[in-house]
């Protein structure tokens, strides 16, 4: 199985957003990931709708939104309606998070929920029957071109676990500090989709580091 790869926008070069967004229509990645923060639940804004809504006019690939904000639900049809395919709500912002999954769903999207580092996996049993999407942050979240935590890798290895004993069929994203030298590691103990955003955009060839990382990223089906 080979992993989807989800650029991440936030590390693109906002002076030459087109740019970058036909960057990413012109290489083998899978989604756009498209971080929107609000300075509250993480320490740092990133953009809204019209950002968005000007990167859907121009990609070719799905829009992988992650919301780190406070009260997610009540943007999620506004998140729909400027071209969301999969929607993340995080774990610790999410007061009704049932609800809130159902509503994204009701809406169009793919659900997801992401955790922070600090949240064991196990918060996540009782509701990633109702996922499409699970992001597990592999930094702190607020800000790109953070070290990758290493801890990661037994979260996700639980996690797929849990996933393979219950039948579930959701994806497991990994985002922050994704590179060529964990890929294959992430991949191998359960990850299905890779978000990249330095690693990428401040390659001197982000088309080709997109398809070194979908070269790496591939999981033996048969052996794990």
């Amino acid at each position: 199985m080979q992993a989807l790869i989800a650029p991440s926008i936030l590390a693109a070069d906002f002076g030459q957003l087109n740019r970058d967004v036909e960057l990413i229509n012109q290489s083998a990645a899978d989604w756009f990931h498209i971080d929107i923060m609000d300075g509250v639940f993480v320490p740092n804004l990133s953009f809204g709708f019209p950002v968005l809504e000007a990167i859907r006019q121009k990609a070719q690939k799905p829009l992988d939104v992650h919301l780190m904000i406070v009260q997610p639900e009540r943007y999620i049809s506004r998140f729909a309606d400027a071209g969301a395919a999969v929607l993340t709500v995080h774990l610790e912002a999410s007061t009704h998070l049932h609800r809130s999954l159902q509503e994204i769903k009701l809406a169009g999207m793919q659900a997801g929920v992401a955790v922070n580092p600090h949240t064991p996996v196990k918060s996540l049993f009782d509701i990633v029957h109702d996922t499409d999407l699970v992001c597990i942050m592999s930094v702190n979240p607020g800000f790109g071109g953070q070290k990758f935590i290493e801890h990661t890798y037994r979260k996700v290895a639980r996690l797929a676990e849990f996933r393979e004993r219950e039948g579930l069929h959701f994806k497991i994203e990994i985002d922050g500090g994704v590179n060529q030298e964990n890929a294959a590691k992430l991949v191998a103990v359960g990850a299905d989709v890779l978000v990249a955003g330095n690693f990428v955009f401040n390659s001197p060839d982000p088309i080709a580091t997109v398809e070194r990382l979908k070269t790496v990223a591939v999981r033996d089906t048969v052996n794990g």
